[in-house]
C-alpha cells in the first residue's frame, strides 16, 4: 500500500520525468533551459520580423515598378520618380526610404517576380462581391515564398548571373545557410565549381556543411542593420563597456576643450555597398569649418585602420558635408594598453596649407594619447572592464 500511495501522490510533471533535479546541477540546468529558450524566442523574434521586412520591401519594389510601367510618361522619369519618392517617405517616416534603398526594392522586385505569389488567390483581384485582401494577409502570403532574411536577398543581388543567383538563393533555403556560409559560398564562386565538377551531389553535400565562422548569434540576428532599421531603431551599442566608455569619454573631453567642437553624433551608421560600418563620433568644427570623424581602436594602429578611416572621410564628403564646408578630417585613437596613440587622416585634403591649419587647431595628439591611456587606468582600476582581457 506505501508503494501504492507514493505512486499516486507523485505529480503529473514528475510521472512523466520532467521534475526539475535538486542541488546545483538542477538549478545549472535551469538557467541553461531558460537562456537557450531566452535565445531561441530572440532568434524566432528576429526571424519574424525578416520575413515581414522582406515581404514588405518586394511588394514596395513591385508597386514602384508597377506604377513606372503604367505609362509612357511614367517610365521616362524613373529616376525622378525615386528621387521624389525617397525625399517623401523619408520625411513621413524617417529612415530607411533613401534613393539606393528604393532602387534596391525595384531591383529586388524584377530579380525576383515570383510569378507564383502574383497568382495566389488572395493577391489576385477579388470577386465584386468579396472585400480585398487585407494588407497584412498580403504581405504574410509574398513572406512564405522569401524564407531567407533580407540581408541575403541582399547578397544575391550582386550576383548578376540569373542562373548562379537562382542556384545560391535554391541552395540556401535547402541547406539553411546563414548569411556568412551563403556570402563565403559566392566568394568562394560555389556555383562554378559545382557547375565543372564530374559529381555534383558530393559538391552539394560538402557545401551544405556550415563552417565555424558561418555561425550568427541570436544578438547578431536582433541586431542586424537592415532589422533595426526597418523597425526605426537606434543602432547605438558597443562590444565592451571599455569602449562604450572610453567613447563616453572622449566626447565629453573634446567638448570640454572648447567652443568649437560641436557634437553631431554616435556610433554613426555608413551604408556602402551592401555592407554596413559604424563611426565611433562625429563632431563639427566651427573654426574650421567641417566634420571631424573619430574611430577608436582597442587595439595596435593598422594600415588597415588608416584605409578605413579614408573610406569614411570620402563617404562624409560625398553624402555629410555641405556645400559651404571643408573637407571632413578623421582621427584614429588607438587604446591598446602598452601604447596609445593618435593619427590624423588628412590625405583628403586638397593641399598641405590646408592640412597644415588643420594640425594647428585640432587638439594635440600627444594631449589626446596621453588623456587616453590616463583614462583606459582609470576605467581599469574602477573595474568597468571586469571580465575584458587585452
Amino acid at each position: 500500500m506505501k508503494k501504492g500511495r507514493r505512486a499516486t501522490s507523485r505529480t503529473p510533471a514528475r510521472q512523466a520525468g520532467l521534475a526539475p533535479a535538486r542541488g546545483t546541477a538542477g538549478y545549472e540546468g535551469l538557467v541553461g533551459e531558460i537562456g537557450a529558450l531566452f535565445e531561441q524566442a530572440r532568434r524566432t523574434s528576429a526571424r519574424a520580423v525578416n520575413a515581414l521586412m522582406t515581404a514588405t520591401y518586394w511588394e514596395i519594389g513591385r508597386r514602384i515598378v508597377e506604377y513606372e510601367q503604367g505609362g509612357k510618361a511614367r517610365a521616362k522619369y524613373g529616376e525622378g520618380l525615386l528621387q521624389r519618392l525617397a525625399s517623401d517617405l523619408t520625411a513621413r517616416f524617417g529612415r530607411g526610404f533613401s534613393y539606393p534603398n528604393l532602387n534596391k526594392f525595384r531591383q529586388f522586385y524584377l530579380a525576383f517576380p515570383r510569378e507564383e505569389i502574383l497568382s495566389t488567390p488572395s493577391i489576385e483581384s477579388p470577386p465584386p462581391a468579396l472585400e480585398a485582401p487585407s494588407e497584412a494577409s498580403t504581405l504574410a502570403t509574398v513572406a512564405a515564398g522569401f524564407p531567407l532574411p533580407w540581408s541575403a536577398y541582399v547578397r544575391l543581388l550582386s550576383v548578376k548571373n540569373e542562373n548562379a543567383r537562382c542556384f545560391y538563393e535554391t541552395e540556401g533555403r535547402r541547406a539553411g545557410w546563414s548569411v556568412r556560409q551563403l556570402d563565403r559560398q559566392i566568394q568562394s564562386q560555389f556555383y562554378e565549381r559545382t557547375a565543372l565538377s564530374r559529381n555534383k551531389a558530393a559538391m552539394l553535400k560538402r557545401g551544405a556543411r556550415p563552417q565555424r565562422e558561418d555561425a550568427v548569434t541570436p544578438e547578431e540576428e536582433v541586431k542586424d542593420p537592415y532589422v533595426l532599421e526597418f523597425l526605426g531603431l537606434r543602432d547605438e551599442y558597443s562590444e565592451t563597456d571599455l569602449e562604450e566608455a572610453l567613447i563616453r569619454h572622449l566626447e565629453t573631453f573634446l567638448l570640454e576643450l572648447g567652443g568649437d567642437f560641436c557634437f553631431v553624433g554616435r556610433q554613426r551608421r555608413l551604408h556602402i555597398g551592401d555592407e554596413w560600418y559604424r563611426v565611433d563620433l562625429v563632431f563639427y568644427h566651427r573654426r574650421l569649418h567641417c566634420l571631424v570623424l573619430i574611430d577608436l581602436k582597442l587595439g595596435r594602429f593598422t594600415h588597415a585602420d588608416a584605409g578605413q578611416m579614408h573610406t569614411y572621410l570620402n563617404y562624409a564628403a560625398e553624402h555629410w558635408t555641405r556645400a559651404d564646408e571643408n573637407p571632413p578630417v578623421g582621427l584614429i585613437l588607438c587604446a591598446q594598453r602598452d601604447e596609445a596613440l593618435a593619427r590624423y587622416a588628412l590625405g583628403n585634403l586638397p593641399n598641405k596649407v590646408m592640412a597644415a591649419e588643420y594640425r594647428t587647431v585640432l587638439p594635440d595628439e600627444k594631449l589626446l594619447a596621453a588623456d587616453l591611456q590616463k583614462t583606459r587606468r582609470m576605467l581599469e582600476r574602477r573595474g568597468l572592464t571586469e571580465g575584458w582581457k587585452p
